[in-house]
Formats: structure tokens, sequence, C-alpha cells
């Protein structure tokens, strides 16, 4: 029998869970009084320590435990929540990752670092708490009596856990209740049937106790009493406690399946995650229940069609026929499902970088708030996770070059508040990804400077708006006048163009003096499977992505020949500029009587592609070109057709913009 692995499985959830604290820190970092927000933190740290602790990661559980006990604190309002605590956190949270990727080995300076600045930000909370709050009288102790719901241990509670956390208030004394364990035939092995009653010795108070049941309060029997004022009926049972030993829990660990192996023996070295091979996706159900109803129409298809190759059926060309239809539809469906559960809505994406921009913001001293927009457009997994470093560049340029300090907004007329705002929308087969700031814009003086002096161009030669502020994706490009952590070596934005350009994507940039810039990524939906264009130019066969296709009309005779020298059309009053496809790969082909333009379209611009004949539409399954043909840039990729051939995949966003750039340079010349 096959299964997830029960520690990769912990690892994801514990993902999960660190993303929710850090949401909730983010969160109390904007509003410190925000007792939900206190509560959300412990809560995830009280669970992530619980689990922790379950699966083995031990120092994990236990530098957990630090930071759980110090909001603790926060919760009972002992000290005030402070940016000083919430930024400690943060990094404590992102000690808690390295722990849970890797073993823990050679972290222990860094554990050991975080937890004194925890305890100089606690102190310093107290220190500035009001002097006249009152701290909750000592009481000499508790007695207990609980007994969980039978379910408890098959959905994950462990009743050593909670036991252990209880001894570590005090002096504890335990005796286990079995007067409701069944008789042996009547035994049920995964219910908990079992009750225990407890002396707590020391200055506890009662809410200490009530948190260690926090998550299973609703469903158990608890009842807590002080001991000096404890019922005398309690009195039998202190007598069978005074006649049992101290329970030394912290030595019982729980049972350890064979099949869970340690965690040391599952990381790697270099403490980062396992392959890729075990990643994975969340996909709500429904969409699921589509791809069943899918996969059962198909499985009835082929009972069909296997029926008919074993036997004589009458009127088999018709029922081929039919069968071909059914087959066809329940592909194109089967993809469209397919596509779906892979694409996920760009809010995760977002949200790694209020992280991002509260370090920036202590960073550089400069106060900075993120606005986003468009969250719930959704994309493929794949081009999303690729998506991560190129912006993370392009924010932390936005923050370091763009934005401008407090001091200077205001001299500037500005609010002294920066802001940088993400947005997504999705424009036919594309995502378009915009990073925006209201800083001081790119200066294009400096950045023709730079560029000059690094040759790469001459001095005085023309060049457009948009192609100096590319000028900035050049490698070993840098304006900035001093180097800094965030940025001024030259390197990152040509890693975002490389990376851009890999997904089949392209970058545009705008910018206004004073009012800041506008980075716009145009990123194809997936990686995967398109609709696209069949086209024959010559005796060669390509695709053009039906998304970007806006119309076709005929090129006649005539008019080839009248736009010889210009290659432009009048399309409803507007100048469209034209690449002869034939003569860009040189086909040595006569051209067709009866050739056609295929419109196509990125953004607001417009090219058309000259073409010898219009095949029909495709469904296309992307293949990689291979490493000799991936610096030619025409081309997205491949394909194979239907009868075994092959054809390219024309790249729409470098013809467009080839066509831009021959459109300027007719216009320069005349």
């Amino acid at each position: 029998m096959s299964g997830q692995d029960p520690i990769a499985a912990f690892r994801i959830e514990a993902a999960d869970l660190l993303d929710q604290i850090e949401e909730a820190l983010l969160d109390l970092g904007h509003r410190l009084d925000d007792r939900d927000l206190v509560d959300a933190v412990f809560r995830g740290l009280h669970t992530l320590k619980g689990s922790g602790a379950m699966f083995g990661f031990d120092a994990l559980a236990t530098f957990t435990h630090h930071c759980e006990s110090a909001f603790d604190r926060v919760r009972k309002g002992l000290v005030p929540a402070t940016q000083a605590l919430v930024a400690v956190i943060l990094s404590a949270k992102d000690h808690m990752r390295a722990l849970i990727d890797g073993d823990g080995t050679g972290q222990e300076a860094a554990g050991d670092a975080i937890l004194q600045a925890l305890q100089a930000a606690i102190e310093g909370a107290g220190a500035a708490a009001a002097p006249d709050t009152v701290a909750e009288p000592a009481k000499a102790g508790w007695r207990l009596s609980f007994r969980l719901p039978p379910e408890a241990m098959a959905n994950g509670t462990n009743p050593l856990m909670l036991l252990d956390e209880l001894r570590e208030f005090g002096e504890c004394r335990v005796i286990a209740r079995v007067d409701r364990v069944p008789m042996l035939p009547d035994l049920v092995p995964v219910e908990c049937h079992i009750g225990w009653d407890l002396e707590l010795h020391g200055d506890i108070s009662r809410g200490d106790i009530e948190d260690v049941f926090i998550f299973v309060m609703d469903d158990m029997e608890l009842s807590i009493e002080p001991l000096e004022t404890a019922a005398p009926a309690a009195a039998a049972v202190d007598d069978a406690l005074d006649d049992v030993p101290p329970v030394q829990l912290h030595a019982v660990a729980p049972a350890t399946p064979a099949a869970i192996p340690a965690p040391d023996a599952v990381a790697p070295a270099n403490g980062r995650q396992p392959a890729k091979s075990g990643e994975s996706v969340r996909v709500p159900a429904e969409r699921l229940d589509e791809l069943m109803d899918r996969v059962g129409e198909l499985v009835i298809v082929q009972s069909r069609l296997s029926q008919l190759a074993h036997g004589s059926v009458i009127g088999m060309e018709m029922v081929l026929r039919s069968i071909s239809e059914e087959i066809e539809r329940l592909a194109s469906e089967l993809r469209e499902t397919m596509m779906v559960l892979r694409m996920v809505p760009v809010a995760s994406l977002f949200s790694r970088f209020r992280r991002l921009i509260h370090d920036l913001s202590r960073e550089t001293g400069k106060t900075i708030e993120l606005e986003t927009e468009g969250e719930a457009t959704e994309v493929d997994k794949t081009v999303m996770e690729r998506l991560a470093d190129p912006m993370v560049h392009l924010i932390r340029n936005a923050c370091d070059h763009g934005l401008e300090t407090a001091e200077e907004r205001i001299a500037a007329g500005k609010s002294p508040v920066g802001k940088v705002r993400l947005s997504a929308s999705q424009a036919g087969g594309e995502v378009m990804i915009t990073i925006r700031d209201d800083g001081r814009g790119i200066d294009r003086e400096r950045v023709r400077a730079k560029a000059e002096s690094q040759g790469l161009i001459q001095p005085g030669q023309v060049l457009s708006d948009s192609e100096i502020l590319h000028m900035i994706f050049h490698p070993g490009f840098s304006t900035a006048a001093t180097v800094t952590n965030l940025s001024g070596r030259g390197v990152g934005m040509d890693v975002v163009k490389r990376t851009i350009e890999t997904l089949r994507g392209a970058i545009d940039i705008t910018s206004k003096p004073g009012e800041g810039s506008t980075v716009v990524l145009r990123i194809p939906l997936t990686l995967a499977i398109i609709d696209g264009l069949l086209v024959r130019v010559g005796d060669g066969r390509y695709v053009i992505p039906l998304a970007a296709v806006e119309e076709c009309i005929e090129l006649s005779l005539e008019d080839d020949l009248r736009s010889r020298g210009r290659s432009f059309i009048t399309l409803r009053e507007r100048l469209v500029p034209f690449l002869r496809l034939r003569e860009m790969f040189d086909t040595g082909t006569r051209p067709d009587p009866h050739q056609k333009i295929v419109v196509i379209a990125t953004g607001t611009e417009r090219v058309g592609l000259v073409v010898d004949q219009i095949i029909g539409s495709h469904q296309t399954v992307i293949k990689s070109m291979s490493l000799l043909h991936q610096a030619v840039t025409t081309f997205a990729g491949a394909t194979i057709l239907g009868d075994g051939g092959v054809a390219l995949i024309l790249d729409v966003s470098q013809l467009v913009a080839l066509g831009q750039h021959q459109e300027e340079r007719l216009r320069a010349a005349g």
C-alpha cells in the first residue's frame, strides 16, 4: 500500500501554518491592539509546537515554545505588543521554516540570537507597560479532572502531549481513570477511553491550564478547581494521588511507526526541501469531480471503440465518425479541466510580498504601504512560482531607487507614505502583472549617460523613450550612486528580463518624472497547451497563439505591390505595420496569389503577419526548443502535428516588437 509520507505531509501543513502566522503578524504590525490577531498568532504557534513534537521535530518544538510563551504574555496583557516584538517573531518564523526544511544542524547559533532578541523585546515591552497593571494573585495550585472525546486520537490529539504541557507548569501528580474502559470484545483501539485526575502545584493561572486544551475544549469534559477551595469529595482522589509517584512525562515519547523516518533522515544536507517531485497543489473538490466525470465518459467511449474493433458493426463508418467526435470533445474538455486544476489565484503570490515590504520599510527607513488588486486572477502554478524572483527584484528596486524618503516626499508635496501597488488582470491568453510605485520616476538623462559610458549606445544616438527605459535591463547596468544591501551592483534586472523571456512573456515599462514608474509583465496563462492558428508559409507550417489573433484579412496582389518598401496597411483608418514571414524565414518560394494577413496584438500594439495559407485552428501541445535553437527569439517552442510533422510556434511579443521597431525606423527615415 502506498501513501503520502507523513513527514512530507507535516511539512506541507507546517508551511501553510507559517504563512498564516506571518499574515497575522503583518496585520498586527498595523493594529497592535487587535486581540483577535494576538490570539491568532498564539494559536498558530501553539499548533506548530504540538505538531512538531508529534512528528519528532524536537528542535522546532523547543524553539517555538519560547515564542509561544512570549506571545502568551502578550495575550494575557502582561506586556503590550510592539513593532520590535513583531519583527523578532517574524525572524523567528523564518528560523522555524529552516528547522522544518532541514534538521536544525548548524542553526543553533541563529536560534539563540533570535531568542536573545525576543527576550530583549519582551523586557522592553514590559518596561513600557502601564505601571498600574495588577497581576493575577498567586495560587497554591489546581486540581484537574478531564476526559477527552472518544475520537480525539483519531483526530490527531495526543493525550501524552497534553499531560506533558501540564507538567511543565510545575509539580504535577497524575492518576488515570479507567472506569469507562470497555471489556476487550467491545474495545475500539482508536478511541480514547481513559480520563485523568491531576494536581498542579505552583503559581499557575486558570488561563494557562485552559490554553493547553484550547483546541479540544468544546468537546471534552474538564473540571478545574483551586486546591484551597477544592470540594471535600476530592479527598479520595487526593489519597490515591499520594500513592502514585510523580509522572515523568518528559521521558515518555509517543510511539513512532516504523514507516515514519526521523526528520534528519529525510531532510537533505543543504537544508532545503525535498526534490520538486514532492510538490503538491491544493485542488477544490468540485474540480476533481468534473475531472472524474470526464474520465468516466472517456471510459464509456473507449468501451464502444473496443467493441467496434472486435466485431462487425453495420454502418461502421458512421459509428467511427461518431466515436471520433466524442473523443475529440472529451479530449478538449479534459484539457480544459486539467488546465483549471493547475490554475491558482495570484493572491498567494501577492501575499508573499507583504513581508518583503515590511522588511524593506525597516531597512530603508521609509514608510511604505503595499496595495494589491486583482488577487482572484488565476495563472498556472508553474508560471506563478517562476514569477516570484523577478517580482522580488522589481519591488526591491521600486522601494530603494523609486520611492523617496518621507522628508523628500513632503518637500515634493506628496504624502510621506510611499506606495507600491501590485495588480493582476487577464487579457485574452495573457496575464498582466503590474508593479507601480509613486516615487521619483526614472531619470532618463542618467540612464542615457550610464549607457553611453558602458558603450551600450553611441553618444548622440537617437533612441525612443521605450528603448532608453529598457536600458536598465542590460547586465551590469545600474544608476545607483552607492551600493546598498538592496541594490546598486547592476544585477537583478537582467535576471528579470531573462526569466520573463523564458516564460514567453514580455516587459513593458513606463515612467513619469516625479510621479513614479510602472512595470507590466505580460505572461501566458499556461506553458503546457494553447489554442493556436495553424498557417503555412512557403513549405513550412507555423502556429500563432489564437489568443493573440485579432482578425484575418486577404492581401491582394495590388495591395502587396503597392506596399513594397512601406509594409503598412490601413485598417479602419489606422496604419498597421506588417511583416512578410516568407522574407523573414527566407523560404525561397514564390508567394501564393491569395496571401493572407493575420493581425496579432499584445496590449495596444498591433502587427500583421503575411502568410500563404490559413489552415485552421489547432490545439497545440508546446514542446521546448533544443539548446541549439534557444537563442532564436522569433519562436516560442514547437509542436507535433497529427501527421507527425513539426510546426514552430511563433513568439507573438517578439514579432510585435519587431514590427514596432520597423515602424519607428521607417518613420525616422521619412
